[in-house]
């Protein structure tokens, strides 16, 4: 197993960002341990928040080893 942090944003919309929207960080700095950086990036997946699921296509999850 090995370490890896995770760190899951939400960016706004076009409009949202020409009205001077920005973005939000939905989870903090994470760390979690995962044998590979695709399991540590299910993990980070499973940590969106129920409320930014309807808007996936603006959520970045950061995955990072340590």
């Amino acid at each position: 197993m090995k370490l890896f942090q995770f760190a899951i944003l939400l960016h706004p919309t076009h409009d949202e960002a020409e009205a001077g929207g920005v973005s939000k960080l939905l989870v903090e700095i994470t760390t979690v341990l995962a044998k590979d950086n695709n399991s540590a990036v299910m993990l980070a997946g499973r940590a969106i928040p129920v409320e930014a699921l309807d808007k996936l296509d603006r959520v970045e999850v950061a995955v990072r080893p340590f």
